[in-house]
């Protein structure tokens, strides 16, 4: 009788752990998608700062293999300012997303044959506050930077384990693409100084992932130029002349000369589609006027000088030079996402995630807030200002890396936002040794890119044929070798 009630007490405690989810989290359909979700979803927001009434806002999809076991990853987009919902929708979420066909009615969702919940359970998170569905209700918190999204997005993921304790013992990864180059490392950094310091949950935390993410100013600034030249986009004497020129510093033109050279590669590949060079452009971009003031900018971060007045910055960055005028509020310099406050970004279409997240049926299946309350949805918001204080990645890659956490930096080779050259050089500089010498990588019996082993756990590996969201371009390639990573295996 004794073990009867024993073998109950474990069942009932079992059946407590599985169901801990947050009630009222769970998401039981969604408008446009008509079957049966392959596992469970939950969303809704986690306050960081109950004073502020500051709300990250997530959406979770649990494994469809075996979420008990499964590793846990945190999805970050870019921007900054964009929103994760971007990796959802157009990467790797659990649909894919079929255009509406009338006027009326919303994009129909379709199961993704390719989705990263196969492998793993993966939370997409709106960061930093403000952008997404993500708001407070303190302006001043939209006033943030690297070193503050990291702090924050950790007391997100603190918070969050506390109202999902059942998945606390899991392997846990952080990955992202773009600007969460910065979000990604400086956030592991913050989570390692937790562990460290016993700060509770501890987190099982095993590594990251990076795709086509910024990481340092001159290795970044320097890579679109020998990059066009190998896409054969510019002709070996403009490359040469460049070269000479420049004397190879094409991230900080010193003279009339080099930047006379490189508005002539700017103008060969103007036209080209800056997030995947074969694909084309959906619009035009527009070309405001150009001012009497021009402040050249690294094409990944962002030092802009004080001035009072109207800001007009000739941006060398997505491979053309962006003329782009904005005022200058209560003496904070405008950031990147507020430049393009005015401008298309060339060759996006995010029309179906537009209409799908705006759609007050769809905001209410996910229990994000009516947009009465905190506004329009938008792929990529200009309601941030943020600060880029967190400097080189470089520094942060190799002190995580050398304490053996494992570490994918992966490129599309086709992106020329940030071209695969510049993540190539800046992973060899770390100075590790090579154990796994440059190769071709296969999937589904194919090339499907080339990888670089490095000691400590470093990968770098590239994508045959992708652009800048690699899953959107090379669906099963990208859950090769997501897969393999997660699991230890070789690529």
């Amino acid at each position: 009788m004794a073990n009867k009630f024993i073998h109950l007490f474990l069942f009932c405690s079992l059946v407590v752990l599985t169901q801990s989810a947050p009630e009222g989290a769970l998401v039981t359909q969604l408008p446009g998608f008509s079957g049966t979700f392959p596992s469970k979803h939950y969303s809704g927001y986690v306050n960081i700062d109950q004073n502020h009434g500051k709300n990250m806002f997530y959406y979770f999809v649990e494994s469809e293999r075996n979420p008990s076991e499964d590793p846990v990853v945190l999805w970050l987009n870019g921007g900054p300012g964009c929103s994760s919902f971007d990796g959802f929708v157009y990467e790797h979420g659990p649909f894919n997303f079929e255009a509406a066909k009338a006027n009326e009615s919303l994009p129909q969702l379709h199961l993704n044959l390719y989705s990263w919940s196969k492998v793993s359970n993966i939370i997409y998170l709106d960061s930093p506050v403000g952008v997404g569905f993500s708001y407070s209700k303190n302006q001043s918190d939209y006033i943030t930077g690297d070193l503050q999204t990291a702090i924050d997005t950790h007391a997100f993921l603190l918070k969050w384990f506390e109202l999902y304790p059942e998945f606390v013992s899991n392997p846990f990864f952080i990955a992202g693409e773009s600007y969460a180059g910065v979000y990604v490392p400086t956030l592991s950094f913050e989570l390692v100084k937790g562990i460290d310091a016993h700060t509770k949950p501890v987190l099982n935390f095993k590594g990251y992932l990076v795709g086509n993410g910024v990481a340092d100013d001159e290795f970044d600034g320097n890579a679109l130029v020998p990059f066009v030249h190998g896409m054969g986009l510019i002709s070996d004497d403009l490359y040469e002349e460049a070269k000479n020129e420049c004397k190879g510093n094409f991230n900080n033109p010193l003279t009339e000369t080099c930047e006379s050279k490189l508005d002539k590669v700017d103008q060969n590949i103007r036209d080209l589609n800056i997030y995947n060079i074969l694909e084309p452009c959906y619009h035009s971009p527009e070309t405001p006027e150009i001012t009497d003031i021009k402040i050249r900018l690294p094409s990944s971060f962002w030092k802009l000088g004080e001035t009072d007045k109207p800001l007009a910055v000739r941006k060398r960055m997505f491979g053309r030079a962006w003329p782009i005028r904005a005022p200058v509020r209560d003496g904070i310099v405008p950031t990147w996402p507020q430049l393009l406050n005015s401008l298309s970004v060339p060759c996006t279409d995010d029309e179906v995630a537009t209409k799908w997240l705006n759609d007050p049926a769809v905001r209410k299946a996910v229990h994000a807030e009516k947009e009465t309350a905190i506004g329009k949805w938008e792929l990529c918001t200009d309601n941030i200002l943020y600060n880029h204080d967190a400097g080189s990645m470089i520094k942060y890659h190799k002190n995580l890396t050398s304490r053996e956490y494992r570490a994918l930096i992966y490129s599309g080779d086709h992106d020329m936002c940030v071209p695969y050259t510049g993540s190539e050089a800046w992973t060899r500089s770390v100075g590790y040794d090579i154990v796994d010498e440059w190769r071709p990588w296969t999937s589904n019996g194919q090339v499907a890119g080339y990888l670089q082993g490095y000691d400590h756990n470093l990968t770098f590996l590239t994508i045959k044929g992708a652009g800048h969201t690699v899953p959107e371009y090379k669906p099963q390639e990208a859950l090769d070798f997501y897969s393999r990573f997660l699991a230890g295996k070789p690529i």
